[in-house]
């Protein structure tokens, strides 16, 4: 079971996620330290490690939407979180898809802060609420790479099936 530490709603930009000011820190080593920099609360919270891997940050539609920065996506992943989300922005679905971000799309998703989530295959259940949520499955392809931990680690693997 996993718990919503932050309820977004739509159109929450990679400057939210990330702020531009942090972007001479590239390294994903690095930059899970500015992640929602201007949300004082979570982003002491994460440093803090006060925050469990695996717990959920459920949005509405067109999350990380505004610029390509794929720091958006490894900030996020540095600390093993969860993104839920009513619909993704392009770019930020493919870079999640290519640094290994574990994303869920659930178009009906209801949930606030605090809320205890099941995520199976298929749906999603909302233990507090009551309630399931069927998600919208990613690409075959693209849910590989995802389970790889990224496109460069899926590359890596396949290379190693081919080399034996």
């Amino acid at each position: 079971m996993a718990r919503v530490v932050l309820r977004l709603f739509d159109d929450v930009s990679t400057d939210i996620i990330y702020p531009g000011r942090h972007l001479t820190t590239v390294l994903p080593t690095e930059t899970p330290q500015f992640a929602f920099a201007d949300h004082a609360e979570l982003n002491a919270q994460l440093r803090a490690r006060q925050i469990a891997p695996g717990s959920v940050i459920v949005a509405g539609g067109n999350f990380g939407c505004g610029s390509s920065r794929e720091q958006a996506v490894s900030c996020l992943k540095g600390w093993d979180v969860v993104v839920v989300a009513r619909g993704f922005a392009r770019i930020f679905l493919q870079n999640s898809v290519n640094l290994g971000l574990a994303i869920v799309i659930c178009p009906t998703i209801e949930a606030e802060d605090g809320d205890e989530l099941v995520i199976a295959e298929g749906e999603i259940r909302n233990v507090t609420r009551g309630r399931a949520f069927p998600v919208s499955a990613l690409p075959g392809a693209r849910q590989s790479i995802v389970d790889a931990g990224g496109l460069i680690a899926y590359t890596r693997k396949r290379v190693l099936e081919a080399a034996r």
